[in-house]
């Protein structure tokens, strides 16, 4: 289960300690121009050591083509490519390489495949995920040329969070702050906590928001391969990811049909709707409105606090780790699920354009 999507598939490998992640991307359209700027820029912002919000790990994430690419141009044969770790701290891990971290992947891993590589968690690493950037940003460039975007910004970070909805906001402002909000008031806000849980040697989780624009109705394989199932499953695939909905999601609960139906209209000959509460999917196909989503992102799990665990033979000890860690994923999970959106998205539309 290292490779994600039908047409367009991403196969994933590597680990954090490694000499190097990388993957390989099959099912790229034939002549489909590879803006390497583009992409490094892509990985540049999920790049560990950007700000003081984040790990202090420096990499340069420096993506290098293998195959499938001739002049910039996709040939439409596999995309292999890897990116190289250079600033492994390995003895970080020495104190916790027989005991399991309080909810990480440690005891899920040994118990599974009876080995694991306690060096910054193995495949379980977020670092896994710059594999994911790179097949995301490829993606993007194919929804590019028709006019289909992927927009992703922090809306939470703890109790602190946006009031309104996408709409309400100039997302542009993403990028002009450390933790991607597009609200500066509420960005600065959020910065601070972030800052306040680090010098405690705690963290902090959030939400993700993420729009995509521009998608043509009709996407989607009922019964069980809709849509929003399909993102859901991607999204959840992302590290620390503990919850998704689409459209008002959950807060549907709370409404009366009368109140949430999305009521239909005929604009100029576009049949459209008045309201986007299902979020542009409804029966798991796109319906030509902006498909919007959240992903709930659990804080970090490395602690840098004494902590109660157990070693490999169940014995109780005291666990303190140390090494380079994220305070709060939200950040750099922003171009991740943005990454994953735009490969969901493009592989459904892949998926469409082979049965007509």
């Amino acid at each position: 289960m290292n490779t994600f999507g039908n047409i367009f598939r991403l196969t994933s490998f590597g680990e954090s300690h490694g000499a190097c992640i990388g993957g390989i991307i099959d099912g790229c359209p034939a002549g489909l121009a590879i803006d390497a700027d583009f992409i490094q820029n892509e990985l540049n912002r999920r790049r560990p050591g950007q700000s003081a919000l984040t790990t202090s790990r420096r990499e340069a994430d420096r993506v290098e083509f293998l195959s499938g690419i001739y002049k910039g141009i996709a040939t439409g044969t596999p995309i292999g490519f890897v990116v190289r770790n250079e600033d492994q701290h390995s003895e970080d891990y020495d104190s916790v390489k027989d005991a399991f971290r309080p909810s990480h992947a440690d005891y899920t891993y040994q118990i599974k495949y009876g080995i694991r590589d306690p060096r910054g968690g193995g495949r379980a690493s977020a670092r896994e995920t710059v594999v994911r950037c790179v097949g995301g940003a490829v993606a993007k460039l194919a929804l590019n040329r028709q006019n289909i975007t992927v927009q992703a910004y922090t809306s939470r970070v703890g109790h602190i969070g946006l009031d309104g909805s996408y709409e309400d906001y100039d997302l542009s402002l993403t990028e002009t702050n450390p933790v991607r909000c597009p609200d500066p008031v509420r960005a600065a806000e959020m910065q601070a906590l972030i800052a306040a849980v680090k010098s405690k040697g705690d963290t902090v989780g959030g939400i993700v928001t993420c729009v995509v624009k521009g998608v043509p109705a009709g996407l989607g394989e009922p019964v069980f391969g809709k849509l929003h199932a399909a993102l859901g499953t991607a999204m959840l695939s992302i590290n620390a990811a503990k919850g998704f909905d689409c459209g008002i999601g959950f807060d549907a609960a709370d409404c009366f049909g009368s109140e949430q139906n999305d009521r239909f209209y005929n604009d100029n000959g576009r049949i459209r709707t008045r309201t986007n509460f299902s979020g542009g999917i409804q029966g798991g196909i796109s319906n030509g409105e902006d498909i919007y989503f959240r992903v709930a992102f659990k804080a970090v799990a490395t602690l840098l606090m004494t902590q109660q665990t157990v070693d490999k033979d169940g014995n109780d000890t005291l666990l303190k780790v140390c090494g380079r860690h994220d305070p709060c994923v939200l950040p750099r999970a922003v171009p991740v699920v943005e990454a994953m959106a735009a490969m969901t998205v493009l592989d459904y539309q892949l998926i469409r354009q082979s049965r007509s």
